[in-house]
């Protein structure tokens, strides 16, 4: 028996070392490449974002671009690198997309990386143990484009924490983050133990008190690892006061954890002319994923259509626009019509997908209402920008739309947050019937809170959180 132990103990000694020589070699070898990139564009500091869909036109994406302008803006020597898996795309075409959608112009090109395995980070690639297939297959990505380029700052914008570590340790860099919202939450344990359906918790667990109990463990020991990836980073920055809480229970690192609202283009909306008497539209600007939850917008419409005579009925509209990022999203756009089909409300509700940015503009300036139901939205760009433009905004009550942005002023509301199908549906009769008065007071105090979500004051905020780590590398 003590052969066979010591056999045993001389065989993991001897993989444990394997191991350990391999990723040493790993790391001198990525060093080597890191130092012949450098050369090959003049010692230039190489920083990367990594951002899978940098080319999706949500508001992740503008975060994305106003964060490389401002630092092509301050630091003109750093060369810029973004991993994207847009391999459908040019990056002529990514950045005309930035321009058009967000009238963002780059003051310089940036060198695009492009990623081959970015399914491996896709939903439909785990039908179970989600979150734990995706934050693997993030790792699987990250090393498909740190070994593509390795940069000598690394900023993961998208969410994929366990990126983080791989490029501290395994390629030496300087790693920090931009949270829109945490991989994992407290409210989500929350959810699973009270066993409260949702789009990420089916039926089937809710019922099943074993499945329940089951899910909760895996969220928590999933907590426990996204926690310690996170902690890698040597400065983080978080989009919301209520990413920050979460962020906190779960990085533990208060001194290194930043609160920047994301960039929001008020400057553009606010140009939009205030007009108590517009159009009876309701327009809802996200993009077609689940948890924006597009069903609830369509149900709590129907409702409130009910309650409205049919000689009226024409003249409401629900407008849709979002963009489609994959075939996935494609399909949800069909199941939404055919909800509005059943219901017999196609002809109230409009589809706009992919729109541009004067398009988006003309609908803003043309529609009453701005509508917003995810549950437990992280910031809220939307929200921000629908309200500079004049839109009564109608949002969840939940998340940034409630502790940050849809907040009185001086006593003054900037606008009605809802939670079910029967909130929404009063809440919308009510803006309806509210006088031009009203109506104008609350558009000009929606106005004057948002300015603090300008993209000046994110390119301060995000240049001074990271200026120490740049500053070094120059």
């Amino acid at each position: 028996i003590m052969t066979i132990l010591c056999c045993l103990l001389y065989v993991a000694v001897s993989i444990v070392i394997l191991i350990a020589l391999t990723l040493l070699f790993l790391r001198l070898w990525l060093k080597v490449r890191r130092r012949n990139y450098r050369a090959s564009i003049g010692g230039r500091c190489v920083l990367g974002f990594f951002h899978p869909y940098c080319n999706a036109g949500g508001g992740g994406e503008r975060v994305l671009w106003v964060a490389v302008r401002a630092i092509q803006k301050k630091y003109p020597s750093v060369h810029i690198v973004v991993y994207t898996g847009d391999t459908d795309a040019t990056p002529e075409d990514i950045s005309q997309r930035a321009r058009q959608r967000f009238n963002i112009t780059l003051q310089r090109p940036v060198t695009f990386v492009f990623l081959t395995k970015r399914r491996w980070v896709e939903a439909y690639m785990y039908p179970h143990l989600t979150l734990l297939g995706q934050s693997l297959g993030s790792v699987l990505l990250g090393w498909e484009a740190l070994w593509k380029c390795v940069p000598d700052i690394y900023i993961d914008s998208m969410g994929y924490a366990f990126t983080l570590p791989l490029f501290r340790y395994l390629g030496d860099c300087t790693v920090g983050c931009y949270v829109h919202y945490p991989t994992v939450s407290t409210d989500m344990l929350e959810k699973v133990s009270t066993r409260q359906e949702g789009h990420n918790n089916p039926s089937f667990i809710t019922k099943s008190w074993f499945l329940s109990t089951l899910k909760v463990q895996y969220y928590k020991l999933f907590a426990l690892l996204y926690g310690w990836a996170g902690r890698r980073s040597h400065a983080a920055i978080v989009n919301s006061t209520w990413t920050f809480d979460h962020i906190q229970k779960l990085w533990k690192m208060k001194d290194r954890t930043h609160i920047v609202y994301p960039p929001c283009d008020i400057n553009e909306f606010i140009k939009i002319p205030l007009d108590a008497k517009r159009s009876k539209h309701i327009l809802s600007i996200s993009q077609f994923r689940p948890e924006k939850d597009h069903p609830l917008q369509i149900q709590a419409f129907h409702k409130f259509l009910s309650g409205i005579p049919d000689n009226q009925k024409s003249s409401y509209k629900l407008l849709l626009v979002g963009s489609c990022r994959n075939q996935g999203d494609k399909d949800r756009v069909e199941t939404l019509q055919k909800i509005c089909s059943d219901l017999g409300i196609t002809e109230n509700v409009d589809f706009r997908l992919n729109v541009s940015f004067a398009d988006l503009k003309s609908l803003m300036a043309s529609s009453q209402v701005g509508l917003h139901t995810m549950w437990n939205e992280h910031f809220g760009i939307g929200v921000v920008e629908l309200m500079a433009a004049g839109c009564i905004i109608l949002a969840h009550n939940s998340g940034g739309p409630k502790l940050d942005i849809v907040v009185p002023i001086n006593d003054q509301p900037t606008g009605f947050l809802a939670s079910d199908v029967k909130s929404y549906a009063t809440c919308m009769a009510k803006i309806f019937s509210l006088s031009d008065r009203e109506r104008m007071e609350i558009q000009q105090s929606a106005q004057t809170h948002v300015h603090k979500f300008s993209d000046a004051e994110f390119e301060n905020g995000f240049l001074s959180v990271f200026d120490d780590l740049i500053t070094k590398c120059t």
